[in-house]
């Protein structure tokens, strides 16, 4: 409890509320809540009180506890918010995923690892290389359920759990609990609770959601005036090569951008969302990977710059914003070619079925999140011949203002030196957990100067969008980096005292 109250801690979650009496008693459990609404604490509470009232801690590559995720962020943001309880009951726990280095993984099991935060596809290769098993794994837990079905992962996850054995707790938590997930939940969970809880007024502040008719050529326009108002900014693509392609016609527009998807080595993926929570990046451009990797609050709007293909997926990236009871703003751009598509998901999402043309004064003004500019009497913003020299001296991989190093081949990924780069995928499940095969593009420039942020004049206009202005909504100030917890404590494995 000491820790929590450290934490700001002193109520519970309606998930937790709901889960905890249930998961402590050792029951399965299923929990349906949206992202954001404090499941990690729901399922990692009991799981550290279980490990704390065991009568030895873990041997050598044989976790006690598991817990599976579908991407790499939410590793990692699971086990910075778990680290610090797991330090003060004396567990140790460790995180494996793709896109980096083996070495530091395999050595944390070797010493003993007694909660285990993992990724489906790397936890399969260090099995399969003898690192680690799951013999000794008495709690599971399966977060994101649903993602991991859309991103193909459930075969890896069901060849996981057949390792475990039947002397076992399972703890399941989905934004939905039917199809895939349903399936998993029959074969694997044995009576269990359900419990669901909706987002609260408390967790998730009011969001418009705007559905703003635009041409292909001039959505990066509508885009970086949407990020220079409504800093910090999420920006979904389709694919990979598009992510990277919108951060350098942003670059160009003056906007700082960063790219986050499977392509980017883990490495890359942490600083360019470092960069981002810091304030020295104001938007990121993500694909749906990154659509449940990034919590952070504060984001002042979500650009659906591709459309998403699924009702469920429009959900989980518009949920990067409205967080922690701020208010957010959702803006769907289409164009003439998605326009039907798009009048589906609205169907789907029972959203009136109907467009509207750009305009960014009719846009609510909410509290500023990042300061409109330099104070006064701040150094000048420096050119964009400086900004261009800034960017290339701190990252080796950007060209033109923030252009990714896959320029040079077409857009595409670049590949990796010897040496360098990510790591290939060895077998197990394909594709995803942000796996980034042979490398990836460059990273963001830290520090960039933005002359066309927030408070701009307005320019010229073309019909009712106004071509090159920022005017009308005040930017926001930046946000304090999210820290990375430390692990537990290293200990060999010991009879506890008294047992």
């Amino acid at each position: 409890m000491t820790t929590l109250a450290r934490q700001g801690i002193a109520e519970p979650f309606p998930i937790q509320a709901a889960t905890l009496s249930d998961a402590l008693a050792g029951r399965d459990l299923c929990g349906k809540a949206p992202t954001g609404s404090g499941k990690t604490l729901a399922f990692g509470l009991p799981l550290l009180a279980g490990l704390a009232a065991g009568d030895r801690w873990s041997d050598p590559r044989k976790p006690q506890a598991l817990i599976l995720l579908p991407t790499r962020e939410l590793a990692s943001q699971v086990s910075a918010v778990l680290a610090p309880l797991a330090t003060a009951v004396g567990a140790r726990i460790a995180t494996v995923y793709g896109g980096v280095g083996y070495h530091p993984q395999r050595q944390a099991l070797r010493k003993g690892v007694d909660l285990l935060v993992a990724c489906p596809g790397r936890l399969e290769d260090l099995i399969a290389q003898g690192d680690v098993e799951l013999t000794q794994v008495r709690w599971v837990v399966l977060d994101e359920a649903d993602r991991m079905a859309d991103m193909g992962f459930l075969p890896a996850v069901r060849r996981l759990l057949d390792q475990v054995g039947p002397r076992r707790q399972v703890l399941l938590f989905s934004a939905t609990l039917d199809g895939d997930v349903d399936v998993l939940v029959k074969r694997y969970l044995s009576d269990p609770a359900r419990h669901e809880v909706a987002g609260t007024e408390q967790s998730t502040g009011e969001v418009t959601h705007l559905w703003w008719r635009t041409t292909r050529d001039e959505r990066t326009s509508v885009t970086a005036a949407l990020v220079r108002a409504y800093a910090p900014a999420v920006v979904f693509c389709r694919t990979r090569h598009g992510a990277d392609r919108v951060c350098r016609r942003l670059a160009a527009a003056g906007v700082t951008a960063a790219p986050v998807h499977g392509s980017r080595s883990q490495p890359q993926r942490d600083r360019a969302i470092a960069a981002f929570a810091g304030g020295s990046v104001d938007a990121l451009v993500a694909t749906d990977v990154a659509a449940r990797g990034i919590h952070i609050d504060g984001v002042g709007v979500v650009v659906h710059f591709d459309p998403p293909g699924e009702a469920k997926d429009y959900t989980h990236r518009s949920g990067r914003t409205g967080r922690a009871g701020a208010d957010g703003i959702v803006v769907t751009l289409v164009t003439p070619e998605v326009a039907g598509d798009v009048a589906s998901l609205q169907r789907q999402l029972g959203h009136p079925g109907r467009t509207e043309e750009p305009d960014l004064a009719s846009l609510p003004v909410a509290a500023p999140r990042r300061a409109a500019g330099p104070a006064a009497g701040a150094p000048a913003e420096p050119s964009t011949a400086e900004r261009t020299r800034t960017v290339r001296r701190a990252d080796h991989g950007y060209r033109d203002r923030g252009a990714s190093a896959s320029t040079r081949s077409g857009g595409g990924a670049s590949s990796a030196s010897k040496g360098g780069g990510g790591n290939r995928r060895r077998g197990g499940a394909p594709g995803h957990d942000g796996h980034p095969g042979r490398g990836g593009t460059g990273d963001p420039g830290a520090g960039r100067g933005n002359s066309n942020r927030g408070g701009q004049g307005s320019g010229s206009r073309r019909g009712p969008w106004p071509g090159s202005q920022s005017g009308g909504a005040p930017a926001r100030p930046g946000r304090a980096a999210a820290s990375a917890g430390a692990k537990g404590p290293q200990r060999s494995p010991s009879r506890r005292a008294g047992s």
